[in-house]
């Protein structure tokens, strides 16, 4: 990756900029405390993994927004309790009030005065547009689900990504994807030759949480714990890489300069 040549931040946005575990554990926990079920919280984050992961395989062009009423009611059965539809309905809602995380917001201020910036999700654009509300609306591009048709980890999604932000003029080679999944986004990323930053939200807790666990581990371009984390490594580089090319710059013009004399 050269940073100087980098314009473009694509983004997964549901646990990367969006904190979907605290999402799933403020509707869930009260929820099943009164239906006088008790589970740890990592016990309801794994089952989360487990049963996201199952239905993507088998509903491979449903969003993940759409089946969240399905991961709901096959949770609740593997629970030994039967599950009603509007509460798996009430459990979709809720992606509304899923909050961004304390550092999203400020971090994409200040990004988007040197990139654009592209949300690339498995969700739906009706739940993206109030997740981008909740962070300023801070996307040039929005590449959803339902628009391109199929979930990551697909690389068609990525395919599409990069189709159609080369019709904007933009290369592979000038795109940075940010993510904190490495089942859903480092490694199809990295397959599709693209550059990658690996948000690691649970650098600080074991196991991988409400997120699929990857068959592998790709080494990404930029590895950081948060997005203020992130920010500062990739604006340092960028600058870096601007001194040195100025400094070049510089160099070459002298040395022309004592040759002409």
């Amino acid at each position: 990756m050269k940073p100087t040549k980098i314009n473009t931040l694509t983004f997964d946005v549901v646990g990367t900029l969006i904190d979907f575990e605290s999402g799933i554990l403020n509707w869930f926990r009260p929820h099943l405390k009164e239906l006088g079920i008790i589970r740890q919280v990592e016990d309801i984050l794994e089952a989360f993994a487990r049963t996201e992961a199952h239905y993507h395989k088998i509903l491979p062009e449903s969003s993940f927004t759409e089946i969240l009423p399905v991961l709901y009611s096959d949770m609740m059965r593997n629970w030994d309790h039967q599950p009603h539809e509007e509460d798996g309905i009430r459990f979709q809602n809720s992606v509304r009030d899923w909050p961004p995380f304390p550092d999203t917001v400020p971090a994409l201020k200040e990004l988007k005065r040197h990139y654009r910036l592209s949300a690339v999700t498995n969700s739906d654009s009706h739940f993206l547009k109030y997740m981008a509300e909740r962070m300023g609306n801070p996307f040039d591009d929005a590449f959803t689900c339902d628009h391109v048709g199929v979930n990551k980890p697909d690389k068609k999604v990525f395919q599409e990504v990069l189709l159609k932000l080369a019709s904007k003029g933009i290369g592979r080679s000038e795109i940075l994807h940010v993510a904190q999944s490495q089942f859903h986004d480092i490694i199809p990323a990295t397959e599709m030759g693209l550059a990658s930053a690996w948000i690691h939200r649970r650098h600080n807790k074991p196991g991988f949480g409400a997120t699929p666990e990857p068959y592998r581990m790709v080494e990404p371009s930029i590895t950081a714990t948060s997005m203020q984390d992130f920010t500062e490594q990739l604006l340092s580089k960028r600058k870096a890489g601007l001194r040195h090319r100025s400094g070049t710059f510089s160099l070459r013009v002298t040395f022309n300069q004592n040759e002409a004399a």
